[in-house]
């Protein structure tokens, strides 16, 4: 089979492509008198609201680039998915599309069992709005009993902020603190999430002027890796590195996993889950 070239039409053979394995009947429209599979131009065209005459020339390549609102009509009237739609704009304008946040509905199982393979490494799921939605056993242990509190609260910031027990098991709170004010932030922005957030952060400039003066600095960064001291109440002092990544086909989720820093912390984490005799 023949590769396709670079200076190729690779947006109209991906929109036939994607046309042709289109059912009509799914879409309403009559099966009877097809000569191809699939839908036709003029059904596409209908459905995304533009001309037939201007969509035949978008899968021609002619009549030049299309804007970001077509390409986002005609992906919704073809019911493309996420990556599908994502492909769709970088073929067409050579971009992603812009955000748009959805909330997360949960996690599939076999991602539970990774976090429950990390045995003695804390390590949880977060969204992009940081609420920690799964964890491991480890992190119930060594960070905080996420299953004790109510689901709207488990929010990394109101823990941050309003949960005394996480302050005071911080070694540097302030440093803590505007470090995930400032990646909370850049994470909100990244996912396109600022009004699902605006509650949550009207709430903590009201309850917490610390946050107040935070938020008003406008500091962003990236949530990556780094070093965590914490004061554990039963172990004493805990040291840890983190990593954060991205969960592949869930843009918007991430996994931190805390690694104990040397064998005496891992001994510790050990200690903290040993059943109760």
């Amino acid at each position: 089979m023949m590769m396709p070239y670079a200076n190729e039409n690779l947006l109209g053979i991906y929109l036939k492509d994607r046309r042709a394995k289109l059912d009509p009947t799914a879409f309403g429209f009559p099966v009877a008198r097809r000569r191809t599979p699939g839908l036709r131009r003029e059904e596409v065209a209908q459905r995304a609201n533009v001309s037939a005459t201007w969509y035949t020339w978008l899968e021609q390549g002619r009549g030049g680039a299309p804007s970001a609102d077509v390409l986002e009509r005609i992906s919704q009237a073809m019911m493309l998915t996420d990556a599908e739609r994502e492909h769709l704009f970088l073929l067409g304008l050579g971009r992603p599309p812009e955000v748009r946040y959805r909330a997360p509905e949960g996690i599939t199982p076999r991602l539970q069992r990774v976090l429950d393979t990390l045995e003695y490494s804390p390590a949880f799921i977060r969204t992009a709005t940081w609420d920690v939605i799964a964890w491991n056993k480890a992190a119930a242990a060594v960070l905080t009993d996420y299953s004790t509190l109510p689901e709207g609260q488990r929010n990394v910031l109101r823990m941050i902020f309003h949960d005394s027990h996480i302050r005071a098991a911080q070694s540097n709170w302030q440093s803590v603190a505007r470090y995930v004010v400032a990646s909370f932030r850049a994470d909100v922005a990244r996912a396109g999430a600022a009004r699902n957030v605006q509650s949550l952060v009207d709430e903590l400039c009201t309850t917490s002027p610390e946050f107040a003066a935070m938020w008003r600095d406008n500091d962003v960064r990236a949530h990556g890796d780094g070093m965590k001291v914490l004061h554990h109440r039963t172990v004493g002092p805990l040291s840890m590195e983190f990593s954060a990544f991205a969960v592949d086909g869930r843009p918007d989720l991430t996994m931190v996993i805390y690694n104990p820093a040397t064998p005496e912390d891992a001994d510790k984490i050990r200690t903290l889950l040993k059943p109760s005799p």
